[in-house]
């Protein structure tokens, strides 16, 4: 007798369909994927991109555990000029939140976080973090004019360059973590706590903190007092002076020498610590040297005994070796950015690196006899 699961019809619709399997694994594999996606960012890590690797390092040490980091810009590339890939379109797609300077600098990055598709990190969003806010801006120019070169029409953008600024960076990163994730807030506090501490430490040393307090100091460094405040003042007979520590004790040599830059990207680390920039070697900004303005730049350090030029490494170095060498200067090519060289792995490294090959050049050039 020929039952019903033994008629071929039947067993031609029984049949598993394959695409319909398919169809249903992959709609699957979305929903779970969607389902994570949506996990509040209290219960996961959030994902943090930064225009550059400095951001990104100030952010590591606010975040911690909580966060994971990337960044556009890579640390020996110039800020300025930034293709802006589809990858990063991608990345930004998918993050929590964007640092950035918030001024001009990286005018690459609307274009991109339009591309991202991702609303919550546009410019008046929660994940969108302008590190800038708060911050004493320096060369605001009072011309718009293009004839005046590369000009930055809200003032010095390249504000990680001042240890007094890194706190606030940092201070503004904690803000934007907590708009983001609220339930997190209490950590992000936390951190942004302990590294403003490590910075006054480093900056100033345990003593003079405890003296004078690092609201003081930091308000004295911001406006380039520091240092001739405490040379006219004595604390138990002894100038205040010697109980300076960290980078302003170690850098004291530097203060009052003359210096000449590639580009206007040094002016809150050379006010920070007493420098006196004299000319840049772009004759205007984002202007590259012209025969003419070399030879103007050579007359200018020869005549003034210059001894020293500072540049960033992703800008022409043979030029600056060349201006060295007809004047007897020291040439100081470093990296400007965290990950800019081998073992320059967070802020602390970054400025050390400055100070450091700053002296030494300083010392090569017989300014300290």
């Amino acid at each position: 007798m020929k039952t019903r699961m033994n008629d071929p019809k039947i067993q031609r619709d029984t049949k598993p369909n394959t695409r319909l399997t398919a169809l249903w694994s992959a709609a699957c594999v979305l929903a779970i994927g969607a389902m994570a996606w949506s996990t509040p960012a209290s219960a996961r890590k959030l994902y943090v991109i930064s225009s550059n690797p400095t951001y990104s390092s100030i952010a590591k040490r606010v975040g911690g555990n909580l966060i994971r980091v990337t960044y556009i810009t890579k640390g020996d590339q110039d800020p300025h000029f930034v293709r802006p890939k589809p990858s990063f379109a991608v990345q930004l797609s998918k993050a929590d939140a964007f640092v950035v300077t918030g001024l001009d600098l990286e005018l690459w990055a609307p274009r991109l976080t339009d591309k991202s598709m991702n609303r919550s990190i546009r410019q008046g969003q929660n994940g969108y973090i302008a590190v800038y806010s708060g911050m004493k801006l320096m060369e605001i120019p009072t011309s718009r004019s293009r004839a005046s070169g590369g000009v930055h029409m809200f003032g010095n953008p390249h504000v990680y360059t001042g240890p007094m600024n890194a706190k606030i960076i940092a201070k503004n990163i904690a803000i934007g973590l907590c708009k983001v994730s609220p339930a997190n807030c209490a950590a992000f506090k936390k951190g942004y706590r302990r590294f403003k501490y490590q910075i006054n430490r480093r900056m100033f040393g345990k003593k003079l903190i405890k003296l004078l307090g690092a609201g003081t100091l930091t308000r004295l460094t911001v406006a380039g007092k520091l240092i001739p405040f405490l040379q006219k003042r004595k604390y138990r007979g002894k100038p205040m002076v010697d109980m300076l520590g960290g980078w302003a004790k170690k850098a004291l040599p530097l203060w009052g020498q003359k210096l000449v830059t590639y580009h206007k990207n040094w002016i809150y680390f050379t006010k920070t610590f007493g420098l006196n920039v004299i000319q840049e070697v772009e004759p205007k900004p984002a202007i590259p040297p012209s025969p003419q303005s070399i030879r103007r730049l050579i007359n200018t350090m020869s005549r003034q005994k210059i001894k020293v030029i500072l540049a960033a490494n992703f800008y022409d170095e043979s030029k600056v070796r060349k201006v060295c060498k007809r004047v007897g200067a020291q040439s100081v090519i470093v990296a400007f950015s965290v990950h800019g060289k081998r073992g320059i792995n967070s802020y602390f490294q970054l400025t050390n690196h400055w100070i450091s090959n700053l002296l030494a050049a300083y010392r090569r050039a017989g300014a300290f006899k």
